[in-house]
């Protein structure tokens, strides 16, 4: 009888792809057996139908699965009686580890019905959902191998973990009342919970309570605490931002079901479509309908809303009728708590109660957060739900290599590259803080085993003081292994290349990169690239204009330094007195110490020459006076500036929007963005007093313009470059993403973006790992684009 071996590679354990192989060759009457291993899940088959169980495998793959590669050979050998599924084999996993998943339909119903076994469990879960990377130690995924182990299964469950017929079969984290987790209430700071005021209801009902009642929880999720409270109630709202020390960043919130959040946002169907997904993200909502309090998202005309992922939160919220503020469990700036004595320490100052239980957390993994940008999903936070899902490498990179790539500073990930493959962390945060840095090291030591990445090679940004940097370079030391070093906007591009599956040899592409700031060796900051590069290397054709940074880090932190240091790069003060010293911004800036600050950037000290787009639109922020004195947090002037945006405004004749021009740099002769005009035009609306809204549309679609006009001149009339990247922080700008793309679509441009990579720092670490796999596989003498002399990447 013919026989042949399948071995199935990709995200196929922990989503029940075994029980679907044993019902699809049950059903085709084919013998075998069916097993997980460190390759993937492995089939040994016999039988007449052999084709045709190809083809429905690949038609009937579960929901959560993913299949990367089918690799088939012939098998000798008799054929055993029947089909079964077999014990995992032993080894190292070199398939995918799979993202945690909520709740699915079938076990959301079997929560809500009162004849059901798990009626209103909070840890009801079957292959189609549930944990998954969060509660996983070490490889291959099996219960033994994750915090479950510590819960002996009882008989039902045991029953039905070892029915291949049945949806929890090899369910790792199967439980139910009588056999798994479960969760309490404690009174944090001290003091006991009152369980008869409560009357019949359950701890996690009473939670709900608590919430309608204006108490702060701390909830235990699936990768770690959140902080809830009431979001329509203003003056808890506050409490809980004075609390947690979080200043101006707006909340996350949750509610119950989509027809509550129409009530607070307008959801689209691809909107709706994100929420209800099995990554259950956080889903970026033009704040419409009903009003939540300023304190919700201060200044903002979007509210980050998701639905419940786990049981424990359909419960909690199931009486709820309004929204609740769901972010993360911490004080501001560190990493979220994952542990009940994490939370107790750190927590009892900041909620009144927590919802705790005694499942472990072995992976913190924050949640997601999502855009609907020109009708496509746009990650900007990938974490719960999406990672470590793996993306496949383009054509033309070497299968076998091994690479590992420590990301940047800021939204810090790292990526290992192994078996065609790049898996790309989860969002672990700011590196400045040295929790987070621990966190880093934690999960790079856990990626590493799990999937037993063994790098030649280690790649990390240029910038000599970034925390990742050191990092990848004491491991190169200390392992023995080369170390490249990849410019950051060259990474940018790369990442958006490799998300989009762009070859190794493909053409080069003209690279719009807009962001704050990156290190580049010619003594400036970079941070506004038109860059035509491919993987191995990148050469810079223009860029928007360097203006001094007066202070350095301080002319990040506070916006109106960006304001003063722009007006006096070309108009200078006694133009600005002449002509606009009757604005309120003049007098601001009078009373500024513009001394100092003069003598700053006229000595170069401590005030390097910047393109940075991010300080661009910090200086507009702070000219229409949002955001002076100081940032909260990381682009709140920009966000601020375009949610005042008047959308009406996008409307008027084009002569209305601000100009800007592109003259030549001197020394150089490299074209760059100039904005003086676009700032007396600025000035001027604001001596016509006119609306902040206006004035944004203008700037916004002035800058678009010129940046769409900038690619156009650099192509050429042969368009040499006909694709374009578009990455970069500010690109997550969903007026100016639309309005480049728009413009760049309109006049011939290919254009690629980013979707399920961010376009900020967060995607750095892919675009790094392409880049060094790259300069590997490169042949002698062969480059597709000259690299800048001292821009580029450089090998150590």
């Amino acid at each position: 009888m013919k026989g042949e071996a399948i071995t199935v590679r990709g995200q196929v354990q922990g989503v029940g792809f075994r029980p679907t192989v044993w019902r699809i060759a049950t059903e085709l009457g084919l013998a075998g057996e069916v097993r997980n291993t460190g390759e993937g899940v492995e089939i040994r088959l016999w039988g007449a139908g052999l084709e045709r169980f190809a083809e429905r495998l690949r038609a009937e793959v579960p929901a959560l699965a993913r299949i990367e590669r089918i690799d088939r050979a012939p098998l000798d050998g008799p054929p055993p009686q029947g089909f079964k599924i077999a014990a995992s084999a032993a080894g190292r996993l070199r398939a995918s580890v799979t993202p945690d998943a909520a709740t699915c339909a079938a076990c959301l119903a079997e929560v809500r019905d009162p004849f059901a076994r798990r009626y209103r469990y909070p840890f009801a879960n079957c292959t189609n959902c549930g944990p998954r990377f969060s509660i996983v130690e070490a490889a291959p995924y099996d219960r033994d191998k994750t915090t479950m182990r510590d819960f002996a299964l009882c008989p039902d469950c045991r029953d039905e973990y070892q029915d291949p017929a049945d949806r929890r079969f090899h369910a790792q984290p199967i439980a139910c009342h009588a056999c798994g987790p479960r969760a309490w209430i404690e009174h944090l700071g001290g003091g006991a919970v009152n369980h008869e005021a409560f009357s019949m209801l359950d701890d996690v009902d009473a939670a709900g309570g608590m919430l309608m009642m204006g108490h702060i929880i701390a909830i235990k999720g699936i990768g770690g605490f959140h902080l809830a409270c009431d979001a329509t109630k203003a003056e808890v709202v506050a409490r809980l931002r004075t609390r947690k020390r979080r200043r101006g960043k707006a909340f996350a919130l949750m509610a119950r079901d989509v027809e509550v959040i129409r009530r607070y946002g307008a959801v689209s169907e691809e909107e709706e479509a994100l929420l209800v997904s099995p990554a259950a993200p956080i889903v970026l909502l033009k704040a419409t309908g009903e009003p939540l309090p300023e304190a919700v998202a201060p200044g903002l005309d979007r509210l980050g809303f998701m639905l419940p992922c786990t049981p424990l939160h359909h419960l909690m919220l199931r009486r709820m009728t309004r929204p609740v503020v769901m972010t993360s469990g911490n004080i501001s700036g560190r990493p979220q708590c994952v542990t009940n004595d994490q939370a107790r320490a750190a927590l009892a100052e900041v909620a009144d109660f927590a919802l705790m239980h005694d499942r472990g957390i072995a992976n913190r993994i924050d949640d997601s957060v999502l855009r609907v940008d020109l009708g496509r999903p746009c990650l900007l936070r990938r974490a719960r739900g999406y990672a470590p899902a793996p993306i496949a490498l383009p054509e033309g990179f070497d299968r076998e290599a091994q690479v590992l790539a420590l990301g940047g500073e800021l939204k810090n990930t790292f990526c290992l590259v192994k078996d065609g493959q790049a898996v790309l962390s989860q969002h672990m945060g700011d590196l400045e803080d040295a929790a987070t840095a621990e966190d880093v090291a934690h999960n790079l030591a856990l990626y590493r085993q799990l999937y037993a990445h063994v790098p030649s090679l280690i790649a990390v940004d240029g910038h000599p003081d970034y925390l990742s940097t050191k990092r990848g370079q004491d491991l190169a030391a200390r392992e023995d292994l080369p170390l490249i070093e990849v410019q950051h906007h060259h990474a940018h591009v790369a990442a958006c290349l490799a998300e989009n599956g762009w070859p190794l040899d493909g053409p080069p592409v003209l690279g719009i990169v807009l962001d704050g700031l990156g290190y580049a060796t010619d003594g400036t900051v970079w941070g506004g690239e038109f860059l035509a590069g491919d993987y191995r290397g990148f050469r810079r054709l223009g860029c928007l204009k360097p203006v001094a940074l007066p202070g350095g880090a301080a002319a990040v932190r506070e916006p109106w330094r960006n304001a003063y240091a722009h007006l006096m790069a070309e108009m200078g003060w006694a133009e600005f007195a002449m002509n606009f010293g009757h604005l309120e911004v003049f007098a601001r800036l009078e009373a500024a110490p513009r001394a100092t600050l003069d003598a700053m950037i006229a000595k170069g000290l401590n005030a390097p020459l910047s393109s940075s787009c991010g300080r661009l639109f910090d200086a507009a922020a702070a000219l229409c006076g949002l955001a002076w004195e100081a940032q909260a947090y990381e682009g709140e002037a920009a966000m601020r500036l375009e949610a005042a945006l008047d959308p009406a405004a996008l409307a008027e004749p084009d002569d209305l929007a601000y100009p800007f021009s592109i003259p030549l740099l001197g020394g150089t002769g490299l074209p760059y963005i100039e904005p003086l005009a676009a700032w007396r035009a600025l000035l001027g609306d604001l001596h016509l007093k006119t609306p902040t809204g206006v004035i944004s549309a203008r700037f916004h679609r002035g800058l678009a313009k010129a940046v769409v006009a900038m690619a156009v001149r650099l192509s050429g009339s042969e368009r040499s470059y006909p694709t374009v990247v578009l990455s970069g922080g500010c690109v997550q700008n969903a007026t100016l993403f639309a309005l480049v793309h728009e413009g760049l679509e309109a006049r011939g441009f290919s254009v690629l973006s980013h979707e399920t990579v961010p376009a900020n720092d967060g995607g750095l670490a892919l675009g790094q790992a392409v880049v060094a796999l790259a300069s590997r596989q490169e042949e002698p003498g062969e480059r597709h684009v000259p690299r800048d002399p001292g821009a580029g990447r450089r090998d150590q």
